[in-house]
């Protein structure tokens, strides 16, 4: 597998949105996009209310012909994330978090070289922990929700919707570019309304006009109280497996805050 170096070597990040309604597009026949991400979400969380998550366990890391095994802890509070990999060629971390100059992100690799993400590669959420991503997406004013429908993905049925955001402050010949680049597809279980995959496109450093197909898969749901957790995750750049995480602990309301030196921003 080819793997373009400018991007983010292992995973993208979480963004954040402001806290209101998100808008919906759709027919007068279809569902509305967002009662069906609502249910969604209450299928994950339950009577749950949770401000903070820490998550460990396995991973494996394949790049051609390297395939690097290890360990793997993400934490998360909603607007600003940190996974850490500990694997047999050394460590990579990714950061997302507010900085001096707003939201961003630095990704570390084995060298310890601080590495800032790029603007167009913040747009859209990586969902490590589907309950924050569709939280941002519910409470959004700047995202339009499209229902598509039932479909197959995976092998499992599904309802697909289409999650974009708006910028009315760019030109107006500009805009569809920017919605591309915030473009992402959700895949939930038609019988449980569970994530089951969520899709979108990462870019170069440089060239944020050439799409990287990205998809992360979600499986092994389990009960955490009334939360319903993904403990395998698997992440496709370009069609091919990069990262294979499957957690084995989860915990909850820790006491983590933007302030942690866990999600500084450099």
């Amino acid at each position: 597998m080819r793997v373009i170096r400018p991007i983010i070597p292992f995973v993208l990040v979480c963004f954040s949105f402001s806290p209101v309604r998100a808008q919906t597009t759709t027919t007068t026949s279809a569902p509305q996009p967002l009662p069906v991400l609502q249910q969604a979400y209450s299928a994950m969380a339950g009577t749950a209310a949770v401000n903070d998550v820490t998550l460990t366990g396995a991973a494996q890391r394949i790049v051609g012909s390297d395939d690097e095994t290890g360990t793997v802890a993400y934490k998360a509070i909603p607007g600003a994330s940190r996974l850490d990999l500990n694997l047999s060629q050394g460590t990579r971390s990714e950061i997302r978090g507010i900085g001096t100059n707003g939201p961003g992100g630095n990704w570390i690799g084995p060298d310890g070289v601080v590495h800032e993400i790029s603007n167009h590669n913040l747009l859209t959420d990586a969902g490590w922990f589907p309950l924050f991503t569709l939280s941002n997406l519910i409470s959004s004013t700047s995202t339009v929700l499209t229902y598509v429908g039932p479909e197959t993905k995976n092998g499992v049925s599904v309802v697909h919707i289409v999650a974009s955001q708006q910028f009315p402050a760019v030109p107006a010949k500009s805009a569809p570019f920017w919605r591309h680049l915030s473009q992402m597809d959700f895949y939930l279980d038609a019988s449980t309304l569970l994530l089951v995959a969520l899709d979108f496109n990462a870019h170069p450093d440089d060239n944020a006009s050439f799409d990287i197909p990205v998809e992360f898969r979600f499986s092994d749901y389990r009960s955490a109280g009334s939360l319903k957790v993904p403990f395998h995750i698997q992440q496709y750049l370009n069609g091919s497996l990069l990262l294979d995480v499957q957690f084995q602990t989860a915990s909850f309301n820790s006491g983590l805050s933007s302030s942690s030196s866990d999600f500084a921003i450099q």
